[in-house]
């Protein structure tokens, strides 16, 4: 089969992630495929390296600009695709069949920043989609369920394929220097990176996107509440909390948030950073926070989970799905449960130890080989399904 991909979403937080990993492990199922992968030009340093059967079309729209409307159907239609992958909710209106959706939630429904027309257009266009789709993807429960709510009779169309975690994360392997430095080489390298960004305490992480529904301004709250029951604390009376996430300066909301709890001194924003910094600051701190509104899948608490790193995390959507019994779970709406976990987390030694042995176990049940294995199911079904057709 020839296979179309659109991959420009590659550089995304969580769908880029998605897209990054499911590209890598079709390429290890074998050669069967031809596999074209609909890219921006920019977007070219981000792809992983691949086999030959893998080959780029470039493509120079974004899927949010009008014309695309008509631009990507004409590329998929010139490049004769047997089947066609959207791997995000932002489908074409004049896509050709048949086509594959992937969606990850629906927040851009649920969390819509705007209104009126723009926000009906914009729902318009997402169960157009799905409703034209000869297949889609959830990656949960959850988001199977919220599908199903919007569009009914998608209910012999969908199928449920978990995402995994950067396999990254689980990979206990370490470079071929720090293997020579000896044992405490690795432990030195963290320090290392701490002390370039002048990290000397113990801290609480959350990484992610920025977006209303990850519940940001609460988390500081929180923060600040478990800070000020801490602060005679001898091992965590300086302790900050650490953001890493994209878009900060589009929401204002969490600076004021930072301010109204007058903790501007204990909270740092970090923008991007590269993926051995990322793991680094996964593994040394205290306990990962991740009390999002509502979440498609959630990879960041499974990344945490597999980097050994004791998780708090939401009880709505997706989040007890995809962790299991392995995360201490709270209520999102309110700053003090929220602030409860964190607490009991950082002074339970017996409960920390518990949720690192349970996480690392809850995070290697996902693999994206599987995940490949199941979606390439899908694709041969599509293909099946065309030649028949042609057939006929």
């Amino acid at each position: 089969m020839k296979v179309a991909i659109d991959v420009r979403r590659i550089r995304d937080f969580g769908v880029g992630t998605y897209i990054r990993n499911l590209l890598v492990a079709l390429a290890n199922a074998g050669p069967e495929n031809e596999y074209v992968l609909i890219s921006c030009p920019e977007d070219r340093d981000s792809l992983p390296e691949l086999p030959s059967n893998f080959t780029i079309a470039h493509h120079q729209l974004r899927d949010a600009a009008r014309k695309d409307h008509f631009a990507l159907p004409a590329l998929i239609r010139k490049l004769r695709a047997d089947v066609s992958h959207i791997p995000f909710h932002r489908v074409p209106l004049f896509m050709p069949k048949p086509y594959l959706v992937t969606i990850h939630d629906l927040s851009s429904l649920f969390f819509d920043e705007a209104s009126g027309l723009l926000h009906a257009a914009r729902a318009f266009r997402l169960k157009r989609g799905l409703e034209r789709a000869d297949q889609i993807i959830a990656v949960s429960g959850s988001t199977q369920r919220d599908v199903l709510n919007l569009v009914p009779e998608a209910a012999m169309r969908i199928r449920l394929i978990y995402n995994a975690p950067d396999p990254q994360f689980l990979e206990r392997k370490l470079p071929t220097e720090l293997r020579a430095g000896g044992p405490d080489a690795a432990a030195r390298e963290r320090q290392r990176i701490l002390e370039r960004y002048q990290i000397r305490y113990p801290f609480l992480l959350y990484a992610g996107s920025i977006r209303p529904q990850k519940n940001i301004p609460r988390l500081v709250e929180a923060f600040a509440v478990a800070r000020a029951q801490l602060e005679n604390h001898r091992a965590y009376k300086d302790l900050r909390l650490i953001i890493i996430g994209d878009e900060i300066s589009r929401h204002p909301d969490v600076r004021r948030a930072v301010i109204h709890s007058r903790v501007e001194n204990a909270v740092r924003f970090l923008g991007f950073i590269p993926f051995e910094t990322l793991r680094v600051f996964h593994e040394m701190a205290a306990a990962f926070v991740f009390p999002s509104l509502y979440e498609g899948f959630g990879l960041p608490p499974l990344e945490a989970m597999a980097s050994g790193t004791p998780v708090i995390a939401s009880h709505v959507s997706s989040l007890p799905e995809v962790t299991g019994s392995a995360a201490m779970l709270v209520n999102p709406e309110n700053v003090f449960d929220i602030a409860r976990g964190i607490t009991e987390v950082l002074l339970n030694a017996e409960l920390r130890e518990d949720l690192v042995s349970r996480g690392r176990r809850q995070a290697a049940r996902f693999s994206w080989d599987r995940t490949a294995r199941e979606v390439l199911e899908v694709y041969e079904q599509m293909g099946a399904k065309r030649r028949k057709k042609a057939a006929a």
